[in-house]
């Protein structure tokens, strides 16, 4: 029970030579300027004008801890170039440090765009510890105490010349404390901040006498303070101007314009001013006191007098714009997850009564060898062949788009639908060619980088439709009933033989869309299917050695030729006989030949059919007779998704030999096929002559020496053709001379054309949105490239060339990231708030009235670097061009600003000499802003004898508050 007791007087012994965790803290501050290489002397040439808005900063961060307490520490310094001087200057006896001399520097007195310590002091390099959590703050004085204590410990035992801040108060009050040694002389920054300000305060000679008592100089006739005063002006209603952009007028749809917005244009422009704030920054930079009065009576401040004047402009935050509103309308659409028929109500495509039982026989009718009958082209019976089954389910006036908005944008998209001709499409395709820009040009080729659709398509021009649809007319309802309009249109031109206007001839592009390639490839089965059902036969394709792909080394890209290998012309499609007649027809062709086969070589008694033309002066091998190019089936045109559900098929095979020999049969249909009308047309011929057309490179001719001592020049098959049961001969083998009008299509038109429209016809709005994108920012980043044409601005000429960049590399691939689009667009609706901040300010300047060309080209200059830099400097001052028209500007806010109501001055009494004055006590100016002194001195301190150091007090006065921020040096050796 007594044990406890002597452990209880057991006595805690202190270790004074442990370090304390405020030794710690200024040991770790130690280390960090260490680490910085900030101590010793510092050296650097005097800065030059400008240098600190011109210049690049750049800043050190590091972690420091005061016990558990966590501070940032930050290195804020100018980027300057080492000067070869630097050995010599540091040689200088007793030369201040940079620091003090850059308080006396006025080279850089308000910078428009620094640290606000670089504005309040003048300094190119200073570190600042804060609270590294924003919540934190260093309140009680002690502890502020505390802290500039450590600093100044952490100075005088590195002996680092960079000035030391801390942080203190709250961090919306920017209060900053902080220190500066050198050789025998230390700066104490000091701050004051008070949300109002004392009466003594607001004017010069006040603040003067608060600067001399601060610095208490012993002598008598004190040496003369500079002055540098800065006073802003701002200005917000800008009277004689109104924002030139009117809204579209929707209610104006007639002849295709919405309130002069075509279908098929993009609107361009901000809503509302994007300038929403002009500041006016008279300074005075270098003056003496004694030279002006300022005090609470009197000022010589007069702003037009100013020697400098300087501009900033205050933008809106994220104007309304129009083509950024459409982008991001169309873009929400993506996110959407109905279907079609889920925003419209029932389907469309389904039929009642009679009609439904009609479903069953469609198949047969697609079928039917019987011509379709090709009605006249017409508004009526073309574009609105969806009406009928539509009103079944929708009354007219339930319809998202109303006619007049449908019928302007099917004439749009469509415009061989007004031709009454039979044969419109033809004189549209003319007619519409010249208008295509060149291929070469740059914009124009955009499409491929974007993966959209060239600027002429349907496609893009349907995108631009739906982009207005969807803002003007309906939202996604108007979207989805435009689409239902437009695939039952695609069904309509399919079934009678139409082409579909403003599409390129041949297969699928797969630098396009893959929407694109889908109405590309219904182009071609109507091409294919209107030939048939006409049945041309007319001209094929040459394949001559010396049009043929040089690549063709390889098996695959023999046997699956390159649609650009193929001719341009017309192309022409033949129907293939019923399976009994082809069975008939080989049976013939069977007994014709009997068992005159030798080798690899053709009966020769055959009829020939489905020639093209001879082959240059060629002859077959055995027969001598010339050799002829056999008309082929073209092969069959493939959009990008195809052409990968192939290639998956093809890799599932996997790398055995059967797979790899099913792969080969696979990919030798076309192979065949032309093998097939090359015997057609050459009987008698062999392998060795099918090579020779189809890939000369297989074929090596040598010069021999014959018996007789003649050469000759003999051929031989290349070694792969040699090789064994090779793809090539196991094809000539079977083939059977079939010409192309007489085999199995290739391409199957019905089949695809089918799977497209039903591809088109499940497409929900949000699909659609995704399709079309890549064109809506086509035809944005065209809009504004357009329109910077005539503005000529070099900064959004970069920011377009960035944005070609980047969409290029987002859209090139399949379902880009959402986050990565919406930057494309924020881009976008960037250059778009920067070309209307040039066309507001252009109208507020008057550039486009100036009648002086110097005058106007020194004003849309001035314009331009508003646009671009922070602050400018108004050439002249007040006395400029440019300063005139601010002068102007402010005067006529003013006289609005302080005119009395109507009634009011009919009641004021007195006589019109009077009201004169009156009004002529209206100032040009309101009431300054803001504020801004900076008082600087060279006296000795704290006693007569000591060294004559610089002294500063920076002061700014605005509405909120009121700051000092005070910079004062004493010697330290003689005090």
């Amino acid at each position: 029970a007594l044990s406890p007791q002597p452990e209880s007087e057991v006595f805690e012994i202190t270790d004074f030579t442990t370090a304390s965790e405020w030794e710690r803290f200024i040991s770790k501050i130690e280390e960090v300027l260490n680490d910085w290489k900030l101590i010793g002397i510092s050296s650097g040439k005097p800065l030059e004008k400008g240098v600190y808005t011109t210049g690049a900063w750049e800043e050190k961060l590091d972690e420091i801890s005061f016990a558990d307490f966590k501070f940032s520490i930050t290195h804020h310094y100018l980027v300057q170039e080492p000067s070869d001087k630097d050995g010599k200057e540091e040689l200088v006896e007793d030369a201040l440090p940079l620091p003090m001399q850059d308080l006396l520097c006025m080279n850089n007195d308000f910078p428009p765009r620094a640290h606000c310590l670089v504005r309040w002091y003048g300094l190119r390099e200073f570190v600042v510890i804060a609270p590294a959590a924003n919540n934190d703050a260093v309140l009680s004085e002690s502890k502020c105490n505390l802290l500039l204590s450590s600093i100044s410990i952490a100075l005088g035992n590195t002996g680092c010349q960079v000035p030391l801040f801390v942080q203190i108060h709250h961090k919306w009050r920017r209060m900053y404390v902080g220190e500066c040694q050198g050789p025998g002389v230390r700066t104490d920054f000091e701050m004051v901040h008070l949300r109002k300000v004392p009466n003594q305060y607001t004017h010069l000679s006040g603040l003067l006498d608060i600067f001399k008592s601060k610095i208490g100089c012993p002598l008598t006739p004190l040496p003369p303070v500079s002055m540098a005063i800065r006073l802003t002006y701002v200005l917000q209603d800008w009277q004689q101007y109104f924002w030139p952009q009117q809204p579209p007028d929707i209610d104006a749809l007639v002849g295709g314009e919405v309130g002069g917005l075509e279908f098929g244009k993009l609107p361009f422009g901000a809503c509302e001013d994007p300038i929403s704030e002009l500041h006016l920054a008279t300074t005075w930079p270098h003056l003496t006191e004694g030279i002006i009065v300022d005090n609470d009576v009197y000022s010589d401040l007069d702003p037009v007098q100013a020697p400098q004047w300087s501009v900033r402009v205050r933008k809106a935050d994220n104007p309304q714009c129009l083509l950024g509103d459409f982008l991001t309308e169309f873009f929400k659409l993506c996110r959407r997850k109905e279907s079609t028929d889920e925003i419209l109500g029932r389907s469309a495509f389904e039929e009642e009564g009679k009609e439904v039982a009609d479903i069953t026989h469609a198949l047969s009718k697609l079928t039917e060898p019987a011509p379709v009958p090709i009605h006249k082209l017409s508004v009526t019976n073309m574009v609105h062949s969806a009406k009928k089954k539509i009103r079944k389910h929708r009354g007219v006036d339930e319809s998202p788009l109303n006619n007049e908005v449908l019928n302007t944008i099917l004439l749009f998209l469509f415009p061989d639908a007004a031709d009454k001709l039979a044969d419109g499409f033809e004189s549209r395709t003319s007619a519409s060619a010249g208008n295509n820009p060149p291929p070469e040009n740059e914009d124009y080729n955009l499409f491929s980088q974007f993966k959209s659709a060239p600027s002429d398509s349907l496609t893009y021009k349907l995108a631009l439709c739906l982009c207005m649809i969807n803002f003007y007319h309906g939202g996604v309802k108007g979207v989805a009933h435009l689409w239902q309009e437009f695939v039952l249109e695609m069904r309509y031109r399919w079934e009678n033989n139409y082409l579909i206007p403003g599409l390129a001839n041949g297969p699928p592009d797969l630098r396009c869309c893959l929407l694109h390639q889908k109405l590309q490839m219904l182009n071609c089965c109507i091409e294919r299917k209107k030939a048939r059902d006409e049945g041309k036969k007319g001209s094929v394709f040459d394949r001559s050695p010396g049009g043929t792909s040089g690549d063709n080394l390889d098996k695959e890209k023999e046997v699956g030729k390159s649609w650009e290998s193929w001719s341009d012309s017309e192309e022409e499609f033949f129907e293939c006989l019923s399976d009994t007649e082809d069975l008939k027809g080989n049976g013939q062709e069977n007994g014709k030949k009997g068992g005159a086969k030798e080798g690899n070589k053709e009966p020769a008694n055959i009829k020939p059919e489905g020639r093209l033309h001879p082959h240059g002066k060629l002859t077959l091998l055995h027969p001598g007779e010339p050799l002829y190019i056999p008309i082929t089936q073209e092969p069959a045109p493939m959009t990008e998704d195809l052409l990968e559900e192939q290639s998956e098929v093809l890799a599932k095979l996997g790398t055995s030999a059967e797979g790899a020999h099913l792969r080969a049969r696979m990919q030798s249909a076309c192979l065949l096929s032309d093998m097939e009308s090359f015997k057609a047309a050459n009987p008698g011929c062999c392998l060795e002559d099918f090579v020779r057309w189809y890939s000369p490179r297989d074929y090596i001719e040598e010069e021999v020496v014959d018996e007789k001592g003649n050469i000759v020049i003999k051929g031989e098959l290349s070694a792969r053709m040699k090789i064994p049961s090779n793809m090539w001969v196991e094809a000539w083998e079977t083939a059977k001379p079939v010409p192309a009008r007489r085999q199995k299509r290739l391409f199957d038109d019905t089949r695809e054309a089918e799977k497209v429209l039903h591809y088109l016809a499940v497409q929900k709005p949000a699909d659609l949105a995704r399709h079309l994108l890549p064109c809506i920012i086509h035809a944005a980043v065209l809009k504004v490239k357009e329109e910077e044409a005539v503005e000529d601005i070099s900064s959004v000429k970069k920011i377009i060339k960035q944005i070609i960049s980047h969409s290029s590399k987002v859209l090139r691939f399949p379902n880009p990231e959402d986050k990565k689009l919406e930057e494309i667009i924020a881009q976008i609706m960037s250059v778009e708030a920067i070309i209307a901040r040039a066309r507001s300010l252009k109208a507020k300047f008057g550039v486009e009235k100036c009648e002086n060309e110097d005058e106007k080209e020194d004003l849309q200059r001035f314009v331009n670097c508003l646009l671009e830099q922070p602050e400018v400097s108004v050439l002249g001052a007040g006395r400029g061009p440019a300063g005139s028209i601010i002068h102007k500007l402010f005067v006529s806010a003013q006289r609005v600003s302080a005119a009395p109501p109507l009634d009011e001055e009919l009641r004021r009494s007195g006589s019109s000499e009077e009201r004169r004055l009156n009004a002529g006590a209206v100032s040009d100016f309101p009431l300054p802003t803001g504020r801004e002194v900076i008082l600087r001195t060279t006296v000795p301190r704290p006693a007569p004898y000591s060294k004559p150091l610089p002294q500063r007090m920076y002061s700014v006065l605005t509405k909120e508050d009121f700051r000092l921020a005070g910079a004062f040096s004493a010697d330290t050796t003689f005090f």
